[in-house]
């Protein structure tokens, strides 16, 4: 078996100067083992002498040179494999060490949240018991003050109906007193027509007397 390197060598032994081409292999080992060349053709550089290879001549692989490059390849594979699996571990842990911090600022962030909302709670229930008890104490000062403000006017009531019973007493007893003067005066006014009338007709008896007289002798 002709391994690919010797055949790339031998075709580029055979290119000739007359064809003024230069011939540039690059060989570069790709993963599982591969290889992989790229050929570049150009013009001949001026004054440059083009190292000639030596010509191998073509020989067979044998089976204990390909066995170790076998595991040659295969040792770079797994290394190459583990390498990968050991950058992969590694992302792996910073995503999960970013992943933790994530949730404990999140954790952090809704504790905090928590704990603020939980302290305008209590502060918000305080204030408002404190706004309701300072609203039944000025209820209860008021209801006082309107307690006290009526039996004050009770007081005043019963006192200006004393008064008023007092006054209306005081009054009928000067009309009682009143009507009694008068009728007394009455009483004396009529006592006094009637000694004047009695005066009078006293005064006119003797008159009528002496009159009838005269009319009797003349008959």
């Amino acid at each position: 078996m002709v391994h690919p390197a010797e055949n790339t060598t031998t075709a580029a032994a055979e290119l000739t100067a007359a064809e003024k081409e230069a011939t540039e292999i690059r060989c570069q080992e790709k993963s599982r083992g591969g290889l992989s060349y790229e050929v570049i053709l150009a013009e001949p550089a001026p004054n440059v002498v083009v190292p000639k290879r030596p010509v191998t001549p073509g020989k067979n692989v044998s089976a204990e040179e390909i066995e170790q490059k076998l595991k040659a390849a295969e040792e770079r594979r797994i290394s190459l494999e583990q390498k990968k699996m050991a950058d992969l571990s590694y992302k792996l842990s910073k995503i999960e060490e970013a992943t933790r911090k994530k949730d404990e600022i999140t954790n952090e962030f809704i504790n905090q949240t928590k704990e603020k909302l939980e302290t305008k709670i209590e502060q918000h229930v305080e204030k408002r018991e404190a706004i309701i008890s300072d609203m039944k104490e000025k209820l209860k000062i008021h209801s006082q003050e309107i307690e006290k403000t009526r039996e004050q006017l009770e007081q005043q009531k019963s006192i200006e109906k004393v008064a008023i019973e007092e006054k209306l007493k005081t009054a009928q007893t000067l009309r009682d007193e009143n009507i009694k003067k008068m009728l007394e005066r009455l009483k004396e006014h009529e006592r006094r027509a009637e000694l004047v009338r009695q005066n009078k007709a006293a005064a006119q008896q003797p008159l009528c007397d002496d009159t009838n007289t005269a009319i009797a002798s003349s008959g």
